[in-house]
């Protein structure tokens, strides 16, 4: 966890809506210079703070809605600070709760040093990083079409197995298998939702290649090397991560990325782990995809998780396997240098 430690001479903490925002103004003794509710509108926004833009800090919490008032101070050059959302226990955990409370809140952890912080992706990156989220998204509902119809062909007991119906060629003749008409409708409307997919996450993954190779084509290029990372899995790693310096450590890389459980401990004693949902869950998938991927037509590989296994068990031995690759990728990115398959298997 990190804090906003920086001292200025007015603090600004806002509860952020779509429509609405509250913002509440400190000055360093702690007095209220100004609180109140008004719409999200930057021209406003900059109109109110003006008496105060000498030394100010901005700060918000991480909510869906923050990409234009980082924006904005970027723009203006006013220090902007997002909290971390689930470290801000002093918002959500209070007795009393609303817009006005929360702004004062926010404005007081800003001003005491309190301020957990999130990372304010740069806007030149954003679009481009959500556009890959929604992908995935697409993808998963495209694989949910998939698992229905091989449910489907479960529920009727047909004689033969589907097969892989991911490929196109065995799909052919797939809707008459199923002797109902009324079920045959439905799997024509899986194949032809299956088929608009197809068109469309082929264009738009071209379209996000050919952005990646403007933004940094060097780093994309490296993490191509890893075992188990092609195209889309390159294209995740590099926008979630978007600049590996932010990352002070690889045990602050990896714990970002999901790959280790965190100690909950108190008086010597252990009571498990936390922090779970703490992270990046893009980056967790990813590296757990690479994980699998990377024993494809790879005996090296194979031969290390077996080891692994032996001593942990399966499911396990793939947990350790994403968190080495975590690390291998953080060190790939840090030094500029292609995977390193010798050391990384300890050839």
């Amino acid at each position: 966890m990190q804090f906003y430690t920086n001292q200025h001479k007015f603090y600004c903490g806002i509860d952020l809506h779509a429509r609405k925002m509250y913002i509440c103004i400190l000055d360093s003794k702690g007095d209220v210079l100004v609180h109140r509710n008004m719409a999200t509108n930057g021209e406003q926004f900059l109109h109110i703070i003006k008496p105060y833009r000498e030394d100010i800090a901005v700060a918000v919490e991480c909510i869906f809605t923050w990409y234009w008032i980082a924006d904005l101070c970027r723009e203006n050059e006013i220090p902007f600070i997002l909290g971390h959302a689930l470290y801000m226990k002093a918002i959500h955990g209070g007795k009393a709760k609303n817009d006005k409370v929360d702004s004062h809140k926010i404005a007081v952890l800003l001003k005491g040093g309190m301020m957990p912080t999130a990372y304010v992706y740069p806007s030149e990156m954003r679009a481009t990083r959500d556009l890959l989220r929604r992908r995935t998204h697409f993808m998963r509902k495209r694989a949910e079409l998939f698992a229905h119809i091989q449910n489907t062909g479960h529920q009727y007991n047909l004689d033969k197995p589907l097969g892989c119906i991911a490929k196109p060629k065995n799909r052919e003749g797939l809707i008459e298998r199923f002797p109902d008409k009324s079920v045959q409708k439905i799997i024509e409307i899986d194949l032809t939702m299956i088929e608009a997919y197809d068109e469309m996450l082929s264009k738009l993954e071209w379209n996000i290649v050919k952005t990646a190779k403007n933004h940094d084509p060097v780093s994309y290029t490296l993490l191509k090397t890893t075992p188990g990372v092609g195209r889309i899995l390159g294209l995740t790693l590099l926008y979630e991560i978007e600049n590996i310096a932010r990352f002070p450590r690889v045990q602050d890389f990896v714990s970002y990325s999901r790959l280790i459980k965190c100690a909950k401990e108190s008086n010597g004693k252990r009571y498990g782990s936390s922090g779970s949902k703490i992270g990046n869950a893009h980056l967790k998938w990813a590296f757990s995809q690479a994980a699998v991927h990377s024993l494809k037509y790879n005996e090296q590989g194979k031969k290390h998780l077996n080891r692994l296994t032996k001593k942990h068990g399966k499911g396990k031995a793939l947990s350790i396997l994403a968190h080495k690759i975590g690390r291998a990728t953080y060190f790939i990115l840090k030094n500029k240098a292609p995977f390193d398959r010798e050391k990384f298997y300890g050839l």
